[in-house]
């Protein structure tokens, strides 16, 4: 009589660890993919409010506009977001000027940018 031959292959147990491992590192590649998708996303929605208050910031400068001190706040969409621009004017130690600063933002989410300048009321 022959010895029995054993049987080359995998055991259920084997396949059943290698299953295992694919899926964990098949959620953590998703994972990563929903991370850089919404840091992307974030990255986008900074830019265009940044675009936002540049123009805004432009404006005044070529509508040559000396606002008094306060703030005022208008919407300011730029592409596919409705923003909303807060404006800040303050007094400086030379009266021909004007601090300005310009917040961008979702109607109800943090400032994503903030952009300073100056007025000046001479010609």
């Amino acid at each position: 009589m022959s010895p029995p031959h054993a049987q080359a292959g995998f055991t259920l147990l084997e396949v059943l660890i290698a299953l295992a491992i694919v899926s964990i590192a098949l959620a953590a590649s998703m994972r990563a993919l929903g991370v850089s998708a919404s840091g992307a996303q974030a990255m986008q929605q900074r830019s265009l409010a940044l675009q936002a208050a540049e123009n805004r910031l432009a404006e005044l400068r070529l509508l040559r506009t000396f606002p008094p001190p306060g703030r005022t706040i208008e919407p300011c969409r730029q592409g596919p977001l409705a923003l909303v621009c807060e404006q800040e004017s303050q007094n400086t130690m030379n009266g021909n000027f004007r601090l300005v600063t310009v917040r961008a933002r979702l109607a109800s989410g943090p400032v994503l940018a903030q952009l300073d300048g100056l007025l000046s009321s001479l010609p």
